[in-house]
């Protein structure tokens, strides 16, 4: 028995020790040389006026940030038509995450989500005390089964996830879908409507003649949404961790006493500030998210794989064969994926969509590996974390 295991909450024994280093200088030396399509990051990073906005404020770094991101909130809010009171920042969207499990779970109070969905979702609600449940997706496809997530609401559950689009699959529910589905939601549940690829959804909605949801005309009306929104992505201000929430007042107000003081910087909030009316950089992006998921799905589909047509920024392919490996091959060849095994699809990789030159080296080392087999590798273990 530790030393401290009897004294430490339940939910951090249930969590387990993390301490230790998660890899080797050399490593981490190794892995700055790769191309990195593994993390759902921005390719081209964030746009120049972004810049110039973070370099303006540095002098100032001997002083704590406005703990309120007052000039932040109130620019999301004019931004998405809301009151400033329906609006809080976090530092990254699952810091929205962690304070809606702790101020709606304890021990004993569950949240349901589908398998399958983000990682995060089971972090959160561990460290909060709660259990979370997760329903199986739909037979024989990459989707979620709206039915069984409802089927699973008991009087304990407070939240109900529902990350559109899926981070790993990439899949989309359109609107009247989710209209429906919220319809039958009971009243003592929130549902957070976590949108961290929502620029990139919308364009492919556009692409597609399909109506991607209007979720913050949920929150008009006194649906119990919290709607999620990050920087991370489309943005490309990932390594900032800024992020917010669009939701009930009241409920704001509850999460905003459990945030931690200071929690997001000054950098982070000029940053994110000039980045919402940047629509130039967003659309640039957006644009070489279209085109290039085309490429990439093409090369795999050639390959043989089964490729999910993707609503975000990232590819879900089924390579019939243990991920694992061939990610390991692929961080050979200097190219960095996703493993899904986590995830519960062990023959699966998720691959972000890079710049013309990222994908094509991509597709070169797939090709490489695939002439060559890539069953029985022994090459190191491909590194994994949770975004």
């Amino acid at each position: 028995m530790s030393r401290f295991f009897d004294i430490v909450s339940k939910p951090a024994r249930n969590l387990g020790t993390m301490n230790a280093p998660s890899t080797t200088p050399a490593a981490l030396e190794r892995r700055s040389r790769l191309i990195k399509l593994d993390s759902n990051e921005n390719p081209f990073g964030p746009s120049p006026r972004v810049v110039d906005a973070m370099r303006a404020v540095l002098s100032a770094a001997n002083f704590y940030p406005d703990d309120d991101c007052s000039q932040l909130r109130q620019g999301l809010a004019t931004h998405h038509g809301v009151p400033v009171e329906q609006v809080l920042v976090t530092a990254g969207s699952t810091g929205m995450l962690s304070l809606l499990c702790q101020t709606l779970l304890a021990p004993g109070l569950n949240a349901v989500t589908s398998e399958r969905s983000f990682i995060v979702y089971s972090m959160a609600v561990q460290a909060a005390g709660g259990r979370l449940v997760e329903a199986p997706m739909r037979a024989g496809e990459d989707s979620f089964d709206l039915d069984a997530i409802l089927a699973a609401i008991d009087p304990n559950t407070r939240i109900v996830f529902l990350p559109n689009p899926n981070n790993p699959t990439g899949t989309m529910l359109d609107a009247t879908v989710v209209g429906r589905f919220l319809a039958q939601v009971p009243g003592h549940v929130v549902v957070v409507l976590d949108e961290a690829y929502y620029e990139f959804a919308l364009g492919f909605a556009a692409l597609r003649r399909v109506a991607y949801p209007n979720s913050l005309e949920y929150l008009r009306q006194g649906a119990s949404v919290v709607v999620l929104r990050t920087f991370s992505k489309a943005h490309g201000l990932a390594a900032l961790r800024v992020g917010y929430g669009l939701g009930p007042a009241e409920l704001l107000g509850y999460c905003a006493r459990m945030r931690n003081t200071f929690s997001v910087s000054s950098v982070a909030q000029a940053a994110a500030l000039e980045a919402i009316s940047d629509s130039e950089h967003i659309q640039r992006v957006v644009e070489n998210n279209i085109l290039q998921s085309r490429v990439l799905a093409q090369g795999l589909s050639a390959l043989g794989y089964r490729v999910v047509p993707t609503s975000a920024n990232f590819l879900f392919c089924d390579l019939g064969e243990d991920a694992a490996a061939v990610a390991a091959r692929l961080q050979d060849e200097g190219v960095a994926v996703r493993p899904l095994r986590s995830w519960g699809a062990p023959s699966c990789i998720r691959v972000m969509i890079g710049t013309p030159e990222q994908n094509h080296a991509f597709l070169q080392a797939a090709r490489t590996i695939a002439g060559s087999g890539s069953r029985g590798s022994q090459a190191t273990p491909a590194i994994t974390s949770a975004v």
